[in-house]
C-alpha cells in the first residue's frame, strides 16, 4: 500500500499546551527510525513526517513547561535567559559552529526599520539563518529562518526548523524567539502576535520516550482537575 507524508497540525493556547500537545500527537502520529547520521546517530527518532504548530497567545506566562515532581525540567526560564544572547547576538563561546545570532543580529535591526519606515504591508521582513557553506558543518543550524508578518496590529512570527529536540529543544527555541517578538514589537510599536512553527525533524529521541509520556499523564491529570 502506497504511503504519504503525514501531515500534522496543532493548535494551542500558549506554549507549555504546545510543547504537550506535540508529545502527545507524536506518539499517535510518529514514526519510529534508526539515525544513520547526525545527532546520536545509531539510536532511534520518533519524528513527525511535517508538523505545523500555531500558538494564539505565545505570550502568555509561564513560556515554559512544568513537568511531574522527580522529572527534570526540559527548560527554565533561567535557562532561557542565559541562551537569548545566543540567539540575538553573534557572539560565539570557543569550540562553538556557529550561532543562530550571528545570522540574525544583522537582520534584526533592518526588519524593525523596514517596518518603521516603509510601513507594514510587505512580505520581504524575512530573516534566514545559515549559509551555503552550513552543509559543510558536521551539525548545520537547526533554525533556518524566522518569517514576520504584521498584521492587525500584531507582529507575528512564522519560523521553521529544519530538526528539532522536542524535548529540549522546543521549549527553550519558543521561548526564546518569543522573547526576540515580543523586543521587536516593541521597537516597531505594535503589540505582540501569534507564533506560528513548522518542521520536518520535529522529533523525541529514544531516551525520553518514557519520560515525555510521564509528561503526558501529568498534564491530563492537571487539566481533569
Amino acid at each position: 500500500m502506497e504511503k504519504f507524508l503525514d501531515s500534522v497540525e496543532i493548535h494551542a493556547r500558549d506554549l507549555p499546551e504546545a510543547w504537550f500537545l506535540c508529545i502527545k500527537n507524536l506518539f499517535e502520529h510518529g514514526y519510529i527510525y534508526r539515525i544513520d547520521r547526525g545527532s546520536y546517530a545509531g539510536q532511534r527518532r520518533l519524528e513527525f513526517d511535517f508538523a505545523t504548530v500555531y500558538v494564539k497567545y505565545p505570550g502568555t506566562r509561564s513560556l515554559v513547561p512544568s513537568v511531574p515532581q522527580g522529572v527534570e525540567s526540559p527548560s527554565t526560564m533561567d535557562f532561557v535567559e542565559q541562551y537569548l544572547p545566543y540567539l540575538m547576538t553573534a557572539h560565539k563561546k570557543e569550540g562553538e559552529q556557529y550561532t543562530y545570532g550571528q545570522y540574525l543580529e544583522p537582520q534584526i535591526p533592518k526588519v524593525i526599520e523596514m517596518y518603521k519606515n516603509d510601513g507594514f504591508e510587505t512580505n520581504q521582513a524575512y530573516m534566514a539563518v545559515g549559509s551555503k557553506e552550513s552543509i559543510e558543518l558536521p551539525d548545520p543550524p537547526c533554525l533556518r529562518g524566522i518569517d514576520t508578518r504584521i498584521r492587525y496590529g500584531k507582529l507575528h512570527f512564522m519560523v521553521y526548523f529544519r530538526s528539532w529536540d522536542l524535548w529540549a529543544g522546543f521549549p527553550s527555541n519558543l521561548a526564546a524567539v518569543q522573547l526576540l517578538k515580543e523586543y521587536m514589537a516593541s521597537e516597531i510599536g505594535v503589540e505582540d502576535g501569534e507564533l506560528i512553527a513548522q518542521s520536518k525533524g520535529l522529533h523525541l529521541y529514544e531516551y525520553a520516550w518514557e519520560i515525555a509520556k510521564t509528561a503526558i499523564h501529568y498534564n491530563e491529570s492537571k487539566e481533569a482537575s
